[in-house]
């Protein structure tokens, strides 16, 4: 925060329901845009996503101040560093199905689930406990995926999360929908989602 304004990092992590999604593009042209764009649910952009290569991504807000930096470690780990380069979070999957579930890590230390229920669902339920170890537990947030177009194949992911989450933990939500898009579409990859 600087002369008493909220950062614009705090503004983008700080809203209950953002859109992560593949901007729209011509089919005819190269498209040389961002990667994932960042808005709210209205439409407004808030950040961009920018592949550096095949392990590296930067988020940046709407004044082009890199507010996430995301780094792939291996086939399904992956860590989250802010502008000073500290540690922000981490998410990972220790299954075969690689899209069924990411374990969420934030800066405080607490650990999250995103959880896909089965192989044709397009929801993820965030909670804190994983689902597949006991009773039903509380969904603090959800993500669902849509196809805005289906001849390209672009994605979209609605990101809803519960009043009860920080603007840090809400950090690391968003930036693991980054890498759950990666995981089911890698970058370059013309092939379907997983």
């Amino acid at each position: 925060m600087e002369d008493g304004r909220p950062s614009a990092e705090a503004g983008l992590f700080a809203l209950e329901a953002v859109v992560v999604g593949q901007p729209k593009r011509s089919r005819w042209r190269r498209y040389l845009g961002p990667a994932l764009a960042v808005s709210t649910v209205a439409g407004t952009p808030l950040a961009q996503v920018t592949y550096t290569d095949d392990t590296h991504c930067f988020m940046t807000d709407a004044s082009g101040e890199r507010v996430v930096r995301i780094e792939q470690f291996g086939p399904a780990e992956f860590r989250f560093t802010d502008a000073t380069d500290q540690e922000v979070g981490t998410a990972s999957t220790g299954r075969f199905a690689k899209t069924w579930q990411l374990r969420l890590g934030t800066v405080q230390g607490r650990r999250l689930f995103l959880t896909r229920r089965g192989p044709l669902s397009t929801e993820w339920q965030l909670t804190e406990t994983d689902p597949d170890q006991g009773p039903a537990p509380e969904v603090l947030g959800r993500v669902t995926v849509s196809t805005i177009d289906a001849w390209i194949g672009l994605q979209q992911y609605v990101v809803e999360t519960a009043p009860a989450l920080d603007t840090s933990e809400r950090r690391t939500v968003i930036a693991s929908v980054v890498c759950l898009h990666l995981l089911r579409r890698p970058p370059g990859s013309s092939s379907a989602p997983a």
